[in-house]
């Protein structure tokens, strides 16, 4: 059995697509996972399967989420090494000054590259920051200048879709939690 983290996008965000998540636990314990945990209200699912295809995975939870919820949840499975490898490879001192930034991590949806979407993006200088990384890119915007910020405005474009973001924060708590389940 190994331990999988499951980001499913847009659940819970604006009034749309309302799960609660001792639903999507139960789901998820429907499907036959194990040890399953979800982690805060915004589609966060840590889980031990002895599927290792993450393609057969991700079919297999949009599938039964869709029949369940009537709703097409996108969603993106990680291992515990690829959550690993994101953190680790955070840019330098990224997520050190929480007071002053708003860190963001943004999780590509296969088959997205992460040209497509940089390519898509504009930075408002002194006030946006963007850093790529292995299927993610690392944002953070100056909390005092939030307003100005034309990260906010990525949800008005198409690439949006190919994404799901958590803030560095769950990122990391993500992490935490799926190693301690692993050790388990």
């Amino acid at each position: 059995m190994k331990t999988c983290i499951a980001l499913l996008r847009g659940i819970n965000v604006g009034g749309k697509n309302i799960i609660k998540m001792e639903q999507l636990k139960q789901v998820f314990e429907d499907m036959g996972f194990s040890e399953v945990k979800t982690y805060i209200q915004s589609g966060n699912v840590i889980f031990k399967t002895q599927e290792a295809e993450k393609l057969k995975l991700t079919e297999t939870v949009e599938n039964k989420l869709f029949q369940a919820f009537s709703a097409e949840i996108k969603t993106l499975i990680l291992t515990i090494d690829d959550l690993a490898e994101t953190v680790k490879n955070a840019p330098e001192n990224f997520g050190i000054a929480p007071e002053n930034f708003r860190y963001d991590v943004w999780f590509l949806l296969p088959p997205t590259m992460v040209e497509d979407i940089v390519s898509n993006i504009r930075l408002r200088e002194g006030v946006d920051f963007l850093q790529t990384g292995k299927n993610v890119i690392y944002t953070s915007r100056l909390t005092s200048q939030m307003g100005k910020s034309y990260f906010s405005k990525i949800i008005q474009t198409p690439v949006y879709k190919s994404l799901t973001i958590r803030n560095w924060n769950t990122t990391t708590k993500l992490l935490k939690l799926a190693t301690e389940r692993e050790m388990e």
